[in-house]
């Protein structure tokens, strides 16, 4: 615990998202475990906690408005449920469908079994899957004779996968699994940053067909390991994602918490105190602070940063996002005609449709939707198609059901419709990400008492998310909060 004198040390958090709220409560346990107790300010421009999390319920149906869902093979999420005693609460994905579809040519095909983004651990499923013609198979064998990279720059996850596997794989395969994930182009997307897992595959085994198979020998799974659409690894709050963000909120201290209160800019302030920070309000008197965590969006950290370091602001600015729509439709069982034997579908660019991926949360977890009705998630927008984030609810709709009927056999009026929108919400690691988030890290460094956190550094998912807000209160209360700390991921 950082040295304060005689005041408490004042902390300011900004941004109640899942990031900031587990800074937040981080902070908090360490303080008081430490028998020191801090001075906490938890401010959100919103007038609720969650960011881009959120749970409604309508008529028996758990809405969804943001990640339904956490991976368990990163231990952060699963462990933060535990210690706020919410283990009983969690349940898995049903085991009965664990698989996905991908449209060719507007049919659902099942991803070949073992197949996991970009690397098979079965040869048989891969061979015989019509997602792929026979060139496009034949070019994918090629992958056991083309010798591993040498150099370490940064390449992009097309290039790597046209590289070993070639184009079909990547158009009928690749992009759409991994753009269901970071609604990306593996055109900019960086494969270090956000897959290095199958570069390692690649240096050790010298391809990712003889990775996969190697591993599936030795009982060792790709998908224990890799950061995609892994189904047996799925778990989420019986009462939605929502739980997870509330029941942090409730665990800080009583008043620390303020809604509605948008933040301006912040800045340094000669206080006679190492590291003081203050924070200007939109509304209100000024807040003045030891320790200061910003857990928002990259965009939105520059906008406060700006006027107190342009070059830190510029390189935040420098992280680009996407945009996407989740709409979300109820039915009756039999006004659809697909058996729904799956968690959902991806659908490949070259297919040309306005959509990026269904999910079949009903199916997932069959606890979301009244017995005899199903549950649909459709994902649109993203970094691929963002004209499609500025159509209004009407035009989305007509887009979405007729989807949804082309595909899955879906008739009729749907017993409720929810329609989520996230602007600027996801960011994308593109080329050159890492070396982006390292001088951002190294002009972070020369502010001491300042700590960015948030998804748009060191991972995405939920697990990831929790992983920047313990790291940031770690950071803000330890004994080396200056401009030689080790920041935050």
């Amino acid at each position: 615990m950082a040295e304060r004198g005689s005041n408490p040390m004042r902390v300011v958090v900004i941004g109640a998202g899942l990031t900031g709220l587990t800074a937040a409560y981080r902070a908090h346990r360490m303080a008081t475990t430490a028998g020191e107790p801090i001075e906490l300010v938890v401010l959100e421009a919103n007038d609720r906690v969650g960011g881009a999390i959120w749970t409604t319920e309508r008529s028996g149906f758990t809405l969804e408005g943001g990640a339904d869902s956490f991976i368990t093979n990163k231990p952060w999420g699963v462990e933060l449920c535990e210690e706020l005693g919410l283990s009983d609460r969690l349940i898995s994905a049903d085991v009965k469908n664990r698989r996905s579809f991908v449209v060719r040519d507007g049919r659902l095909h099942p991803v070949p079994e073992g197949f996991v983004l970009m690397a098979p651990a079965k040869l048989g499923p891969f061979v015989t899957t019509p997602i792929l013609s026979l060139p496009g198979k034949l070019r994918a064998l090629f992958d056991l004779f083309i010798p591993r990279k040498r150099d370490d720059s940064d390449e992009s996850l097309a290039s790597f996968v046209k590289r070993r596997f070639g184009r079909e794989v990547l158009d009928r395969l690749v992009q759409p699994l991994v753009g269901g994930i970071y609604t990306a182009d593996p055109i900019d997307l960086s494969l270090k940053a956000t897959l290095p897992q199958f570069l390692a595959m690649e240096k050790e085994y010298g391809g990712l067909i003889r990775a996969g198979l190697s591993r599936s020998r030795r009982g060792r799974s790709i998908d224990q390991e890799s950061s995609g659409a892994r189904y047996g690894l799925f778990v989420t709050p019986r009462d939605g994602m929502a739980t997870l963000p509330k029941t942090l909120a409730e665990a800080l201290p009583e008043g620390s918490l303020r809604l509605s209160t948008p933040v301006r800019r912040v800045g340094r302030v000669d206080s006679g105190r190492s590291g003081a920070w203050r924070i200007e309000l939109l509304d209100g008197r000024p807040i003045d602070c030891d320790r200061l965590v910003i857990a928002t969006e990259a965009h939105a950290a520059a906008r406060f940063l700006d006027g107190f370091d342009g070059e830190l602001a510029m390189q935040l600015r420098s992280i680009p996002y996407a945009s996407s729509v989740i709409v979300q439709l109820a039915y009756r069982r039999d006004q659809v005609s697909h058996p729904l034997d799956g968690f959902g579908v991806v659908v490949p660019r070259i297919e040309g449709r306005p959509i990026l991926a269904i999910s079949f949360p009903s199916v997932k977890f069959p606890c979301r939707a009244p017995a005899g009705t199903v549950l649909f998630r459709v994902f649109v927008g993203g970094a691929t198609q963002p004209e499609l984030f500025d159509l209004d609810d009407d035009e989305l709709q007509v887009i979405v059901r007729a989807e949804l009927r082309s595909l899955l056999g879906v008739d009729g009026e749907p017993i409720l419709v929810e329609i989520a929108r996230h602007a600027r919400a996801m960011p994308q690691y593109n080329l050159g990400h890492l070396d982006r988030v390292a001088a951002i890290r190294k002009l972070e460094a020369n502010h001491p008492g300042l700590i960015l956190a948030g998804n748009a550094f060191s991972g995405v998912g939920v697990p990831d998310c929790i992983r920047s807000g313990e790291l940031a209160a770690e950071t803000a209360l330890s004994e080396t909060a200056d401009p030689a700390a080790p920041a935050a991921a």
